[in-house]
């Protein structure tokens, strides 16, 4: 391999914003989601991931699908919410499970109004920035969902039971909730 053709390579990897992180080139397989957006009642399964590579396609239907429905719009949702999702999923031994998505992204107008109604609802919501969803697994307790999430140590977990459904997130990691 000359410099040229290493230097190429080198500068094709660090500026793929498909590439997945903590993956090795030896991963192949696909990385499969099942969705369901309780609000719209649109359904999506998908290949988001093969081996370290997102899929750009995959990538803008779960944005669309996850836009904010009161208003339309959408926003880049962060791929390694999906990766957290699947992984969710896959330690639960739930392939076949479907994800109910209770919230995806939310305007920030949208947020604004559900702050005035709910004091559940964080002033600077990673819901905002594309970071955070609120769900629920097909066949699984959301204990249980909030359980396995919390074991991975990837983000922020918060825990509904009476309205059951477990918000996760990609920011720094904590926890809430019962």
């Amino acid at each position: 391999m000359n410099r040229r053709h290493f230097l190429g390579a080198g500068l094709a990897l660090c500026s793929a914003p498909a590439f997945a992180k903590g993956t090795t080139a030896t991963d192949k397989q696909p990385r499969v989601l099942s969705l369901h957006h309780l609000h719209t009642d649109e359904r999506l399964t998908l290949t988001y991931r093969i081996g370290a590579r997102y899929q750009p396609g995959a990538l803008r239907r779960l944005n669309h699908f996850l836009r904010d429905f009161r208003t339309g719009d959408s926003i880049e949702i962060d791929p390694q919410l999906f990766d957290l999702l699947h992984d969710v999923k896959a330690r639960l031994g739930q392939d076949d499970g479907v994800f109910e998505i209770i919230s995806g992204y939310r305007s920030p107008k949208t947020n604004a109004n559900l702050r005035r109604t709910s004091s559940g609802v964080a002033k600077k919501s990673l819901h905002m920035s594309g970071q955070a969803l609120d769900v629920r697994l097909s066949r699984t307790s959301t204990r249980s969902v909030r359980d396995t999430a919390l074991a991975l140590g990837r983000g922020g977990v918060g825990y509904y039971p009476k309205s059951d459904f477990v918000h996760v997130d990609t920011g720094r990691v904590r926890r809430w909730g019962a």
